[in-house]
Formats: C-alpha cells, structure tokens, sequence
C-alpha cells in the first residue's frame, strides 16, 4: 500500500470511528437468539412456515439494534 492509499485508509477508518459512536448497539448472537426465542413462544411458531411472522415481530422490535440478515439465518435454524 503506498503512502497516499495509507493516508486515506486512516482518515476513514477515524471517520468511521466518529459515526459508530452515534449508531444504536448491536444486539450480540445470544441477545437475539433470546429475542427470537421470546417471539417464538409468544407466537407459538414452532415451524419454518412461521418464519415471516417472527422475522415481522423481530424487526418491529429490534430493527434498529439488529442486522436483520444476519437474524434471518438465526430464525431459520430456530425453527427447523
């Protein structure tokens, strides 16, 4: 990496930094297998085919502090 390229790569990495502070947290791998856990006995989703309702109800609650992408798969393995 060249000097210029280096250069960037920090002042992006110190922007990034900046716009993390403001951003909500993350909820972590065991937080949101617990959330979908609660939704799925709230629900009494217990296969595959309630997969759409349990992804609704977790982006309505958790949206903002959760890669829905990422849950999809987790909501998938919890009801297969």
């Amino acid at each position: 990496m060249n000097r210029v390229t280096s250069e960037l790569a920090d002042v992006e990495k110190g922007e990034l930094a900046v716009i993390e502070e403001f951003l909500p947290a993350q909820m972590s791998e065991e937080e949101t297998s617990a959330a979908i856990e609660t939704i799925k006995a709230e629900l009494g989703a217990s296969t595959i085919k309630d997969m759409g309702r349990v992804m609704a109800e977790l982006k309505a609650r958790h949206a903002a502090s959760l890669d829905m992408s990422k849950a999809s798969g987790l909501v998938k393995a919890a009801l297969s």
